[in-house]
């Protein structure tokens, strides 16, 4: 019997990266997954599996949370957990970058984990229980050169979960972030195209690698399931050791 065998998890930002790798992995291991992503034809892969449902759109509009809900519901009887992926990056000057993108970075990084987090309550409630997992960053445990739409709203999302958790703890419902560090998706497809800054963030992990999409995707896998269901209101960080450092040394092997 695999982990998820009858249970219904619902995934946004699904179309690539790490939202579609923990889709896929769900969908391996039995469960039953309504996926959401802001580009439809990204969704199209879901056609391979009878257990997934599109809900395509935008994150940042109540309305699409409370479809794909529904849509969960309707399809498959109900939701016991959700990975609510979807995201952005924003770099610039802090006193030039137009405030419109910022609040489109706080919208996508924030405002989306809010409802979704919200459309969630009721149909957990009505299962006894269930589990939520956001993705942050490292960018949210501290700051980066230039990103501080991109940091300001990840260390937002951390604070919004631990006080979440606490809030619906008692309804048996548990939120918990994690925090990837550099991940090869398409989103850090620009950063991979520069071989300095790939190679210094390679060089600042004690992996001494880059992460994959699947190696994320399976702590979302656990800290969805029953098996971590002691785990709330914790920030997970699935980053091959960049976030254990101080940042005065690069990781090297010992010699």
């Amino acid at each position: 019997m695999s982990r998820h065998d009858g249970r219904v998890v619902w995934v946004t930002g699904a179309g690539s990266g790490i939202g579609q790798a923990t889709a896929h992995r769900l969908l391996d291991q039995g469960a039953s997954v309504v996926v959401t992503d802001l580009n439809a034809e990204s969704l199209t892969w879901i056609k391979k599996h009878r257990d997934a449902v599109a809900v395509p759109g935008d994150v940042t509009d109540e309305g699409i949370n409370s479809t794909a809900v529904r849509v969960a519901g309707e399809h498959f009887g109900g939701l016991d957990a959700a990975v609510l992926n979807a995201g952005m990056s924003q770099r610039g000057d802090l006193a030039t970058l137009p405030m419109e993108q910022f609040d489109r970075t706080f919208e996508v990084n924030v405002r989306a984990v809010v409802l979704g987090i919200r459309a969630c309550i009721e149909p957990m409630r009505n299962r006894g229980g269930g589990a939520i997992a956001v993705t942050s960053s490292t960018s949210g445990l501290g700051g980066d050169p230039g990103l501080w739409p991109y940091n300001t709203a990840k260390a937002a999302v951390i604070n919004l979960v631990r006080a979440v958790a606490l809030d619906l703890g008692p309804l048996g419902i548990r939120v918990n972030a994690v925090c990837p560090g550099p991940t090869e998706t398409a989103m850090t497809e620009p950063v991979r195209s520069e071989p300095e800054i790939y190679e210094s963030l390679r060089r600042r992990s004690a992996l001494q690698r880059w992460a994959q999409p699947s190696e994320v995707a399976a702590v979302f896998d656990f800290l969805v399931s029953p098996e971590s269901s002691i785990v709330t209101g914790a920030v997970v960080p699935a980053d091959g050791g960049i976030s254990a450092s101080a940042g005065h040394f690069l990781p090297g092997p010992v010699s």
